[in-house]
């Protein structure tokens, strides 16, 4: 139970930095909200990751870096998908808002398919 709330924990931190570098390029600079939302989506991604090795799973061998890389960017690969194109269909489809869009979204693949794969796959 402790990993799945340090998951959580960081699942938060790092859609903190997904959504904030999202908000900021829509709204700062003008990005269209499908790719301000695919650019924080990595920057996340690399918050995740970062966070995930060093203080969720405690994977930190020097050894198992690519390892681990490759296996979460393969996972990384379909959240960033799933949220990318999450946020366009709720956003245009269903006319929220995006950042109400992006908050549903990243929530409902954060639980329901990174938590999961990270733990079974990537960082086991």
């Amino acid at each position: 139970m402790a990993t799945f709330v340090k998951a959580q924990a960081s699942s938060f931190i790092s859609s903190a930095v997904d959504f904030l570098t999202t908000i900021v390029l829509k709204e700062a600079f003008s990005v269209w909200y499908v790719t301000a939302s695919f650019i924080g989506t990595i920057m996340g991604g690399v918050t995740n990751f970062a966070l995930g090795r060093v203080w969720v799973f405690k994977k930190r061998k020097e050894k198992t870096i690519p390892q681990q890389a490759i296996k979460y960017v393969l996972v990384w690969c379909g959240n960033l998908a799933l949220n990318t194109l999450g946020v366009f269909l709720v956003t245009h489809y269903i006319k929220l808002d995006y950042k109400i869009s992006k908050i549903i979204v990243s929530f409902t693949v954060g639980i329901t398919y990174n938590y999961f794969l990270q733990k079974k796959f990537v960082f086991a």
